[in-house]
């Protein structure tokens, strides 16, 4: 049976209460038995630097973290285990957690969005109790699929009009990986993935050839191509590198598509997969023409990435579908993103909302306080000039007031703007509890990814060395966090004397 997301009801039903960090569960004892566990608190999930040198991230992994909250509960099988650990938690406290259930607000940036560093992408509100236990997978689950969609559309920039197919599976990081990686490229703009189970799942659109092994079963590579051609006929993609790209596989890939022309059929490629890619395909592309076949088309495989696919472009290949498989599927020039999900909010005695802040020895990692909302500035241009971040009881910009842009690391670089449109990006997916946010279809969320990358001027975009983009904070929320770096220098000083 299939639900409204594309999922069959048997990939949903996995219990992932304890898909989390044993800190939290003893955080989560530890308020519970000072009574504080209900105290309300706000958590905002963010990344503090750009991945691969880029000049924009691509959020991914609300679908799955959207399912994770949905289906949030702790099982009789959870609760034995953990009465078994070393920390011997209360039975009143493991009877709490039986009926356990999401009950707080969730709000966040849709899939597909361009977002930057130190913006909130995710926003907790609950109990200190919930949002703690979330922590985990939220951002196991925005840093693995925002990691992988960045990576896709860097790669999908350098070959915009080529088609991209996501190989990735065997070398991806088990299977959950290779799954929601494949969701992941395909939001940055792949075309299809090789990944069965992906396709069914999400309805991505499924490719492949065949292996090395399929020629080697056979007495010859001609009847090898031969059977294979016989079995699909209308699209049928030759590897031809398994002896010799030149002298075999190509002749024999010839004389392959000219039996299927015979038949009324058209071969659809040949795949590359080893050697000079950039000689064998010119090669590969001049014997092809001469033969008459000018519509059958070059694949390319062979651990390509971003950098090697735009060197390849720069040496003339004669390449119309890249393979991309382990250097986006693991990431591999940056395996992890480095989000964080920090305390921005908590209830005092009294019942107010406090902001919070962490200091650090290191600048960047001092955080932001107070609950924020995102907007994207646009001019009247239809580009994007900042993104600015405001308390939620500002009224600029949703009024389209004046607003000031300045740099929060030079706050003397300034201008103020007001002709603009504000956009707001962080969407209710959560409202006590219950889930309010429709989730899109995939082919939605991958044209909102290209709508998105609309917004902005190449020099944002580009690969090497891209212009930085602003994210401003607003006159509200930088005095506040310079009120609260100064008070905590005051008290340490104070402490010092």
């Amino acid at each position: 049976m299939q639900n409204k997301t594309g999922l069959g009801d048997e990939d949903l039903r996995r219990e992932l209460a304890l898909h989390t960090d044993k800190y939290q569960i003893n955080m989560m004892y530890a308020h519970w038995v000072n009574g504080t566990h209900k105290r309300k608190a706000v958590f905002e999930a963010y990344f503090r630097k750009l991945p691969f040198g880029n000049g924009f991230a691509v959020f991914a992994g609300l679908e799955r973290i959207t399912q994770y909250i949905s289906d949030l509960r702790f099982t009789e099988e959870d609760v034995r285990y953990l009465s078994e650990q070393e920390e011997n938690y209360a039975p009143a406290f493991l009877e709490e957690l039986l009926q356990f259930h999401f009950k707080g607000n969730i709000h966040a940036m849709k899939e597909g969005a361009i977002v930057f560093p130190d913006e909130p992408l995710v926003r907790v509100e609950g109990t200190i109790m919930e949002a703690q236990l979330v922590e985990t997978a939220i951002l196991n689950f925005m840093n693995y699929q925002t990691l992988i969609a960045t990576k896709a559309s860097r790669i999908k920039q350098v070959a915009p009009n080529d088609i991209l197919l996501e190989f990735g599976t065997r070398r991806a990081q088990e299977a959950d990986a290779a799954v929601w990686g494949a969701r992941a490229a395909y939001i940055g703009g792949f075309h299809a993935t090789s990944n069965m189970l992906a396709g069914r799942m999400f309805g991505i659109p499924t490719k492949g050839t065949h292996a090395h092994s399929w020629v080697q079963s056979f007495s010859s590579e001609q009847e090898a191509f031969d059977a294979y051609a016989k079995v699909m006929p209308d699209g049928v993609t030759l590897l031809v590198d398994t002896f010799d790209t030149l002298r075999s596989g190509v002749p024999h890939a010839i004389n392959t598509a000219k039996k299927l022309e015979a038949q009324g059929k058209r071969m659809n490629g040949i795949r590359l997969d080893s050697g000079d890619l950039a000689y064998l395909s010119q090669q590969a592309r001049k014997m092809l023409d001469e033969a008459g076949l000018d519509y059958v088309k070059i694949v390319a495989s062979n651990d390509l990435d971003e950098n090697t696919i735009m060197d390849l472009k720069l040496q003339g290949a004669a390449i119309d579908t890249w393979g991309v498989g382990t250097q986006l599927i693991t990431a591999a020039d940056q395996p992890s993103l480095g989000g964080v999900y920090k305390l921005v909010e908590i209830e005092s005695a009294s019942g107010e909302m406090i902001p919070t802040i962490k200091i650090s020895s290191n600048p960047e990692k001092v955080s932001t306080p107070g609950k924020k909302e995102v907007f994207r500035i646009v001019g009247t241009n239809g580009k994007a000039m900042a993104d600015y971040i405001n308390f939620p009881d500002e009224a600029a910009p949703r009024n389209g007031a004046r607003i000031k842009l300045f740099n929060p690391l030079h706050p003397y670089l300034r201008k103020n703007v007001d002709k603009y449109e504000a956009l707001p990006m962080l969407e209710p997916i959560f409202v006590n509890g219950f889930q309010v946010y429709s989730l899109p279809p995939l082919e939605e969320i991958r044209r909102y990814h290209e709508q998105q990358l609309d917004l902005f001027w190449p020099e944002y975009l580009r690969k090497l060395n891209p212009e930085v983009y602003r994210v401003n904070l607003s006159e509200q929320v930088w005095n506040r966090k310079q009120q609260l770096i100064a008070e905590h220098m005051q008290l340490d000083q104070l402490d010092n004397e």
